[in-house]
């Protein structure tokens, strides 16, 4: 028997070496494939970035191609781990296979020609990401779990999970590096008010993304958390505070241009985040609601409404920022105060939502996609070619309602095989079995706990370390 065990053995790790040996091969031969392809820059007038000639088609496939991939099938694949579907590993095959070929057709485009950049340096810190996230998913499914295997394979499976979600969020980033790159944007003394635009930008994306994800699957947790959203909320609020305060001026030098009015939002930040800290627990402890943080947001809102700018098109772009930031804290108050009345969720399991509680998360999204889009550069450019501001903003409203309906389509996919599965089967035990009242009994929350670590945790064991399906009853064996 050992020695069958340990032939077996040698037999699984000869063929892990010989994957990744191949593997190892590919990757040689796609580096020296790129390295002898040459970005011509001869054509770049001096002083720019890029040069006159359109984009060519093969450019405008790569470009269709990486969004496809990176930004809908890496995240829907992404789910789908975490959710332990059998559709897992088949949609990332095809999202890796897409995503090669539009990294050799970005290296084989003609037509426009840019100098050295950022899209295409961070472009190998992307590669190695999924090469490595790959060669993990081949490991895994090997289903090596003898001797050595069974201790690093929970290591492994661990590191697989942050690596499949922290992949979306860093292609978001070269894919805005691929937008500024493509136009010649944010250069010279463009970038620091650029840099300032796309983090600032993406952070009410974010934001807005996180609050859907609480919104819809994340009460659970919030409540074993034993905080209140808005302790969370005031602590990342007082830490950007601080951080503005003291990057928004260099210290030393004359006030310029807007410098005060930076400075003085990022205190606002901190000391407003301080007081929905302190204001976000009861006397004896248990978690409380507060406003603060819906007030930060319509402040800043009010104040980048009224941000001076050189050209009227972009006072107008940063007056519909600042109207959609104001309207995203007063809902948000509305919501804490008169829909919800100070509790966290309109039922005890948090399953449920009020149809004005998205309203939020959507608004800070279409704020951060308006900011984003608000850059000295793109208005100018805007402005040349006569498009108004009415166009424009509707534009990239029209951004923002894509992505809140696929992050909602994600969340769903999420949701209909985790919570609600269980409190369909908990609602009809109760149906059949009574109770002593006649109503019918609400899902125990451990349950709902358990049931949401099992979905997070065991998305990529094997079926030797798990025969059993998510949410079984679990039974201990006496010897």
């Amino acid at each position: 028997m050992v020695a069958l065990t340990a032939t077996a053995s040698l037999g699984c790790s000869a063929k892990l070496m010989r994957t990744l040996g191949m593997f190892g091969l590919l990757g040689m031969l796609l580096v020296r494939t790129v390295e002898g392809h040459e970005h011509h820059t001869d054509d770049i007038p001096k002083g720019e970035a890029i040069s006159a000639e359109p984009l060519d088609s093969i450019l405008w496939t790569h470009i269709c191609i990486q969004i496809l991939s990176f930004g809908i099938i890496f995240p829907t694949g992404m789910i789908l781990g975490i959710i332990r579907s059998p559709w897992h590993v088949p949609v990332q095959v095809v999202g890796t296979l897409l995503a090669v070929v539009g990294w050799f057709l970005g290296h084989a485009h003609k037509g426009r020609q840019f100098a050295p950049n950022i899209h295409a340096s961070f472009a190998w810190s992307l590669m190695l990401m999924l090469t490595a996230q790959v060669l993990i998913g081949i490991y895994l499914k090997l289903h090596l779990t003898k001797g050595l295997h069974s201790t690093v394979r929970k290591y492994v499976v661990t590191a697989h999970g942050i690596l499949g979600k922290t992949l979306p969020v860093v292609s978001w980033v070269q894919m805005l590096f691929g937008g500024i790159t493509a136009l010649g944007f944010c250069r010279g003394d463009h970038l620091g008010q650029c840099l300032a635009h796309f983090i600032m930008g993406s952070a009410f994306i974010g934001y807005g993304i996180i609050l859907t994800i609480l919104l819809i699957v994340g009460q659970v947790w919030l409540k074993r958390t034993g905080r209140s959203q808005e302790f969370f909320d005031s602590i990342v609020i007082a830490a950007w505070g601080c951080v503005n305060t003291f990057t928004e001026h260099q210290w030393g030098t004359a006030w310029v241009h807007n410098d005060i009015q930076h400075t003085s939002m990022g205190v606002v930040w901190w000391c407003a985040g301080l007081v929905g800290i302190w204001l976000s627990r009861k006397r004896g402890g248990r978690p409380k609601r507060n406003l603060l943080p819906g007030m930060v947001i319509f402040l800043t809102g009010w104040a980048m409404s009224a941000h001076p700018q050189h050209l009227p098109l972009s006072a107008m772009v940063h007056t519909s920022f600042g109207y959609t930031l104001m309207l995203a804290g007063l809902v948000r108050i509305i919501e804490i105060s008169f829909v919800l009345r100070d509790k966290n969720t309109l039922s005890e399991d948090g399953t449920e939502a009020n149809s004005f509680q998205y309203l939020t998360p959507l608004l800070l999204c279409a704020s951060g996609f308006l900011f984003m889009g608000a850059t000295e550069e793109q208005i100018r450019l805007l402005s040349d070619a006569g498009v108004t501001h009415v166009s424009y903003v509707l534009i990239l409203f029209s951004f923002a309602f894509l992505l809140f309906l696929f992050v909602n389509m994600l969340l769903h996919l999420y949701a209909t095989h985790a919570m609600p599965e269980i409190v369909k089967a908990d609602a009809e035990a109760s149906r059949i079995n009574g109770t002593a009242n006649g109503h019918v009994r609400a899902p125990s929350e451990s349950r709902l706990i358990r049931d949401a670590e099992e979905f997070e945790l065991e998305g990529l064991m094997s079926d030797e370390e798990s025969l059993e399906p998510p949410g079984a009853k679990r039974t201990q064996h006496i010897h």
